[in-house]
């Protein structure tokens, strides 16, 4: 599969699809007649660095974990404190949406009021 069919394919941009090439982490994927082939395993990863990038994290991250990923020896630690992190993170973005949105049904509520005392 072509870069561009696998683009089309899988919905993943075609950037991510040339950072992936760019990183070296295409082990797999041959060039043919100056064209990229993706085989399943590549498709595989892409599917981990899409999942990445949807969790929010950035493309130095993304390329440290495939590369830690790649070493496979003893670097699991490793992953799951980038993981861990990054949890920790959008449990901190969660919670301040949460106070946001207390805030503003607190000022809804108070305006709803003002309302239905003039009526």
């Amino acid at each position: 599969m072509t870069i561009n069919e696998a683009s089309e394919r899988y919905q993943i941009p075609l950037e991510i699809l040339k950072e992936y090439e760019r990183w070296g982490l295409c082990g797999a994927v041959k060039k043919v007649m100056g064209a990229w082939q993706y085989d399943d395993t590549d498709l595989e990863r892409l599917s981990l660095i899409m999942s990445l990038h949807d969790m929010g994290f950035d493309i130095g991250e993304i390329e440290t974990y495939m590369k830690l990923l790649l070493e496979q020896e003893d670097t699991e630690e490793q992953r799951l404190k980038m993981l861990n992190q990054k949890r920790s993170c959008t449990l901190d973005e969660i919670h301040l949406r949460e106070r946001q949105l207390q805030r503003l049904d607190y000022l809804r509520y108070h305006i709803r009021k003002k309302q239905q005392e003039k009526a």
